[in-house]
């Protein structure tokens, strides 16, 4: 079982090239997990700028836009950038991220990251009126959450474990009485290995929540209503996959070098419909000052759409393998 500072290892092969490993202990079914990917891009756009651009100092990835265009696989990734533009306070390039045969591979997932140095940037700055609605539900401490002093909120393992392997990389707890509304889920957030979130983990977090759909009135809920989860895959309901389209983050804080045990994460869906939705992420530390704010497009699939291309498509070669989801 690789840690995430393990799995999110990367090695530089030449200035503008660099190699990953996709853990399967990471996947969601048999395909690397959305934010872990994240966190990948992340954490290679880290190191391209404290070797190959060190001299800039900027250290930190003030926005992201990531499309995903085919499915990943486990195994050994490559991320090539391109320097679309330096600067003094703000840089930007392009990576893309490919896998298989480096002749004939074609992108899996694109994007630009902007990076800057969140320690020692200036400028006007105003307060806001902006805040949570509704509010989150108040929290004692978080060693009380650990404890299970909490009495508003509770621990959630979450659904189909088996398949949702990388959601088991966490410990997330949600409120005791049930989500606020419809298409809201709150959780508080930490490792489950008890390390520490650093500012690549991002990637991570802003991917990790109580499934929307799948806690939705009407529907059969999971534990987040304190439900027993395993009873579900015994009376036979496949889970659902929820394949990302794209996803935005806009970082508004560092994180401290030496990383966080806990953050606060609000997720919210405006429309759900025809099997597609957006997702509002909010991610907020320990005395709710505000971290990061993510956006997603995700489709709604049946979870065989995951496992049985897989098997389907042994022997093909890996251009016709991930040209669809």
């Amino acid at each position: 079982m690789a840690s995430f500072a393990e799995a999110t290892a990367i090695k530089a092969l030449d200035s503008h090239t660099y190699l990953a490993n996709f853990p399967d202990d990471w996947c969601i079914g048999n395909v690397p997990h959305g934010g872990f990917v994240t966190s990948c891009f992340l954490a290679a756009t880290a190191l391209h700028f404290s070797t190959t651009h060190a001299s800039l100092n900027q250290p930190h990835t003030i926005t992201l836009h990531l499309t995903f265009l085919r499915r990943n696989a486990v195994g050994q990734a490559r991320f090539s950038f391109r320097d679309m533009k330096l600067g003094r306070r703000t840089s930007t390039v392009h990576v893309a991220l490919t896998q298989g045969d480096e002749k004939n591979a074609e992108p899996c997932v694109v994007g630009y990251l902007t990076q800057s140095n969140l320690q020692t940037e200036t400028g006007v700055s105003l307060s806001t009126s902006w805040q949570l609605f509704p509010p989150p539900v108040s929290l004692k401490s978080t060693k009380a959450l650990r404890e299970g002093e909490d009495e508003d909120w509770v621990h959630s393992v979450g659904g189909h474990a088996r398949f949702r392997k990388a959601s088991q990389k966490t410990r997330w707890w949600v409120p005791r009485q049930g989500q606020r509304e419809p298409g809201v889920a709150d959780e508080w957030l930490c490792w489950a290995d008890g390390g520490k979130f650093t500012q690549s983990a991002l990637g991570v977090i802003v991917d990790q929540f109580p499934q929307l759909v799948e806690i939705y009135p009407g529907t059969q809920p999971l534990d987040a209503f304190g439900n027993d989860v395993d009873a579900e895959e015994k009376r036979g309901r496949k889970p659902n996959w929820y394949p990302t389209v794209l996803l935005n983050l806009d970082v508004k804080k560092a994180l401290p070098e030496e990383g966080v045990d806990w953050l606060f994460v609000r997720v919210r869906a405006k429309k759900i419909q025809n099997g597609r939705m957006d997702l509002e992420v909010v991610v907020l530390d320990e005395v709710g000052d505000l971290v990061a704010i993510s956006n997603h497009v995700c489709l709604i699939l049946d979870a065989d759409r995951n496992m049985k291309r897989s098997e389907k498509t042994k022997g093909v070669d890996d251009k016709k393998r991930r040209s669809k989801l």
